[in-house]
């Protein structure tokens, strides 16, 4: 991977809509080779997708909360189902397996608080597996700098 990547990279970060005639004039190359480029990352798995960022709270989710979950059971098969099921809950936006006193981060966003405490009661405490939550309330998201120079 050059620069020229790292740049294809950077603006796609950016602004994952834009043509491929606009990022080609961005970084500076034909559109040719900046269709080659973008595909070989792709291909290669370095882009493994390009998502839309939603306004949760003009959808009817405007409350956004951490839900740390703590197991009873580090058995691989618990660890893996769980994480699983996870994933499907309705309103998950990320779910992070981490290391510490805390085994899963489940971001979430939901409608109000009733509907918060019914995706807990409902889809994390009632695995046997699950021990212990802890729900916090996020206030404010804003996106880091993230790994490539713009």
């Amino acid at each position: 991977m050059d620069g020229t990547d790292l740049a294809i990279l950077a603006a796609l970060v950016d602004d994952g809509r834009m043509t491929n005639a606009a990022l080609a004039a961005r970084v500076g190359i034909a559109e040719s080779t900046c269709a080659y480029r973008v595909r070989a990352l792709r291909d290669s798995g370095v882009i493994t997708r390009i998502t839309a960022r939603l306004d949760l709270g003009v959808l009817g989710h405007p409350i956004n909360a951490i839900i740390k979950v703590r197991l009873g059971s580090h058995s691989r098969d618990h660890v893996r189902t769980l994480y699983d099921r996870l994933v499907d809950v309705p309103g998950a936006l990320t779910v992070l397996h981490v290391g510490g006193d805390d085994d899963f981060l489940l971001h979430v966003a939901v409608a109000g608080p009733q509907e918060l405490r019914d995706l807990i009661l409902e889809h994390v405490t009632v695995h046997p597996v699950v021990r212990q939550t802890e729900t916090q309330l996020v206030f404010e998201v804003r996106d880091g700098r993230g790994v490539l120079t713009r």
